[in-house]
């Protein structure tokens, strides 16, 4: 009996170490690592995706691509966030190079989920080909860029419920900590009221930006390719761009509410050239002359680039504009910038990004005679707002308006927006669904981004 205790008890620990060790290993085995497949890297958002590093993804990187300097720069990126000295990644990279590789990497499947980010041409028949195949779709905006590819875009939809994956479109803005806040405030009726009808002069929400081809990312000359100015790969600039604002709209005015087609009604849509010189065609893609392709565009020497676009449409009866402009290169201490108001029956909300804000975005609150706006915006500061943005303060610049101060900590920046999307993703791929209202509105997104470019090209 005296050596039974002990024996016992060593019985009982072994038996306990494997039964947690079995516990862990079903847990690995129930939560496998998300696998990334880069497809065609041909933009620098491509990139942006794996400039931090995430717990349940894999560190091994499957690419196929083509070879050519596109492919060539989003490794370079890889590389340099490796190496760099300041929370280094560590990526690997497993490599497939060959016209065939679209064909590769659906025969092989190495990871599940397809990261796609690239001429926007190609893009609905890899991501309708990944969801066939039963692969998840990570994709950077724009997924289409004409009436066609929209048609495929619903069908993609089906097949990926049938086969119980996602589709799921980059959209960085979301996260921009002004824009996150100008929802937030928009939401609660003492500050804010709620939303106006609006006019088509005067639309109850406003969403526009300006935008360089000639910039820096990750601390480097970006070198476009010169298919980017080939409005028949990357698409105009009313279906490429407008693609966030117009999903902005959709999630601040009718936050978690499912859009429908129906709900859309176009009332304008106009269309206009950026023209840029040899010199600066040279300068942004590194070629001596313009490539064939590009000849239709060409007037006097210099390239037309239908960049520029401007949409005014009701949704959900409010009246709502988008407008993008591309510029060749901002001014000096200059980037690009954002404008947008929201009008309540209280307030409006509008945020500015000009000289008088450092060129940085920042957050206004005006009262339409609203007398208790001060104590209500101080109300807010302290609860609703000190919950997801906390530090946060108000600045009074005249009776009728207030300045709304932000912590830095959450100004992270355009690149570092990627990775909040992706841990966003990722969540939902663990949960194996996306919220109800995202799909019907992302084909709204598109429905309506669509409708206002088939509008224009009619003028």
């Amino acid at each position: 009996m005296k050596n039974a205790i002990p024996f016992l008890l060593i019985f009982l620990c072994l038996s306990c170490g494997e039964q947690k060790k079995n516990e862990t290993m079903t847990h690995e085995t129930a939560t496998p690592k998300v696998k990334l497949m880069t497809l065609d890297p041909g933009h620098f958002h491509a990139a942006l995706v794996h400039k931090t590093m995430y717990p349940q993804v894999d560190s091994t990187i499957y690419v196929f691509a083509p070879e050519g300097p596109e492919v060539t720069d989003f490794l370079n990126k890889i590389e340099q966030y490796n190496i760099r000295p300041d929370s280094p990644t560590a990526w690997n990279i497993e490599s497939y190079f060959g016209t065939d590789f679209a064909e590769k990497m659906i025969a092989e499947k190495p990871g599940t989920v397809m990261v796609v980010a690239g001429k926007n041409s190609k893009k609905i028949d890899y991501i309708l080909e990944a969801v066939k195949a039963g692969l998840n779709v990570y994709a950077d905006k724009p997924l289409v860029i004409n009436p066609k590819g929209f048609e495929k875009l619903k069908e993609a939809f089906r097949v990926a419920e049938e086969n119980g994956v996602v589709i799921y479109d980059i959209m960085t803005e979301r996260f921009e900590s002004t824009t996150a806040l100008q929802k937030l405030l928009s939401t609660l009726p003492d500050v804010f009221g709620e939303l106006v009808e609006g006019s088509a002069n005067e639309p109850a929400i406003v969403k526009e930006s300006v935008h360089h081809f000639f910039k820096y990312v990750s601390g480097n000359p970006l070198v476009r390719p010169p298919w980017f100015f080939d409005v028949n790969e990357e698409g105009e600039g009313i279906v490429d761009v407008t693609t966030h604002l117009v999903d902005l709209i959709q999630w601040e005015a009718f936050p978690e509410q499912i859009i429908d087609s129906t709900d859309i009604q176009m009332i304008k849509a106009e269309r206009w050239p950026t023209i840029l010189t040899k010199e600066e065609f040279q300068k942004v893609t590194g070629l001596d002359s313009y490539p064939e392709y590009l000849q239709k565009d060409i007037k006097n020497d210099q390239l037309n680039v239908y960049s520029n676009g401007e949409i005014i449409y009701k949704i959900k009866d409010k009246y709502a504009k988008v407008s993008v402009i591309w510029n060749y290169q901002a001014p000096e201490g200059t980037a690009d910038t954002h404008y947008s108001i929201m009008r309540g029956t209280k307030s409006n909300l509008i945020i500015k990004q000009g000289a008088e804000e450092n060129y940085k975005p920042v957050l206004y609150i005006e009262s339409n005679g609203n007398k208790s706006l001060e104590p209500a915006l101080q109300d807010a500061l302290k609860n609703a707002v000190a919950q997801k943005f906390p530090g946060t303060t108000m600045e009074k610049v005249s009776d009728t308006q207030f300045k709304i101060n932000i912590p830095e900590a959450f100004k992270v920046g355009h690149e570092a927006h990627f990775g909040q999307v992706t841990e966003n993703f990722l969540n939902y791929l663990e949960d194996g669904k996306l919220p109800e209202w995202e799909v019907p509105n992302m084909i709204a997104k598109y429905y309506t981004t669509i409708e206002a470019f088939k509008m224009a090209k009619e003028k």
